[in-house]
């Protein structure tokens, strides 16, 4: 069976997601709806699929599925549609801003038997599924302490950081989700630190552009997260897990893994320059997993119910931030 696409929105994430949807096995990119007709027809020129309207792919018996890459104030509204719709939905993270409409929307998704699946895509990237694995296994023992590195070669435009619902939703979220992943339990307390750092336009904004977040399970598991909005070096992405038994890390990736020697000392090639190619194959281990899921091989994971779990610690983070305090998840949910 060959699982039929439509991808809402052709920006940035978009074009990863038609790629991806492209070079999979078992699928078909059929159509592509975007308000700005030359992001559309660029895609429709590359993969050969149709631009249509949403209203036309909503009411398409061609296509079984579609991507969801519009802004996120669409994004709840279009999960129900095409909930109803009959289809099956990859929405790109978050669901919505408000914790209260994710609810909401998820009841729909419940209601309709919709297989929904939120694209949270680093938990399919090898390297830190290979950590996952050695937990698993056991190598570590019990999992104690989780460290997350993530920071961005440099901060988005102004015009996005005032509608991404700030650095916590937008680019924390990502780590929240990797959090929960890893560490294996539900976080229940959140503290975390923001400052201004890298762009005083992007106080103005009201957001902030670093961050420092300690999130702490019922057990006492705890996992820190360093967020910036600016490495001069490259996107920098890094996990480690300590456990009773030992540690695991996932260092940072290179287009090239190698190491030079001269006389002028050893050198390595620059770490790659943002999520479109570090995470390559993360994508396309994500797009294949939704289209099992959509076959009703196993469950669409990460859910909507992730999806609601990461949102609230963001949500609890911007709490802790407004109240220089330590915030119980429960506070918000």
């Amino acid at each position: 069976m060959t699982l039929r696409f439509g991808l809402l929105g052709a920006g940035r994430i978009g074009k990863v997601h038609a790629k991806a949807i492209s070079a999979s096995a078992g699928a078909q990119l059929v159509a592509v709806a975007d308000a700005m007709a030359p992001a559309a027809k660029a895609i429709s020129d590359q993969y050969g699929c149709e631009i249509r309207s949403i209203d036309a792919i909503l009411a398409a018996t061609d296509i079984d599925a579609v991507v969801i890459c519009t802004p996120t104030d669409t994004h709840a509204d279009l999960i129900e549609a095409f909930a109803k719709a009959g289809k099956a939905i990859f929405c790109e993270k978050p669901i919505d801003l408000s914790l209260d409409r994710v609810k909401a929307c998820l009841q729909v998704v419940r209601d309709t038997k919709a297989v929904l699946m939120v694209g949270f895509n680093r938990r399919f990237d090898p390297h830190f599924v290979a950590v996952k694995a050695e937990i698993t296994k056991g190598t570590l023992g019990e999992v104690e302490m989780v460290t997350i590195t993530s920071r961005d070669p440099g901060a988005p435009p102004l015009d996005y950081i005032a509608r991404s619902g700030g650095i916590f939703r937008d680019m924390t979220i990502h780590d929240f989700d990797m959090a929960r992943f890893l560490l294996g339990e539900e976080v229940t307390e959140v503290s975390a630190m923001a400052a201004v750092l890298v762009d005083p336009a992007i106080g103005t904004a009201g957001d902030s552009d670093s961050v420092q977040v300690m999130l702490k399970t019922a057990t006492g598991k705890m996992c820190l997260i360093s967020n910036s909005r600016r490495a001069t070096y490259g996107y920098d992405q890094r996990i480690e897990v300590h456990g009773s038994l030992g540690a695991a890390t996932a260092e940072n990736q290179r287009p090239f893994m190698i190491e030079v020697a001269s006389a002028a000392g050893y050198t390595r090639p620059p770490l790659h320059d943002f999520f479109m190619t570090r995470y390559t194959e993360a994508y396309a281990a994500e797009i294949a997993s939704f289209i099992a899921a959509a076959a009703g091989k196993g469950a669409a994971s990460p859910s909507g119910e992730d999806g609601l779990s990461a949102l609230a610690l963001a949500e609890a983070a911007l709490k802790s931030v407004a109240e220089g305090r330590t915030v119980k998840v429960s506070e918000v949910l």
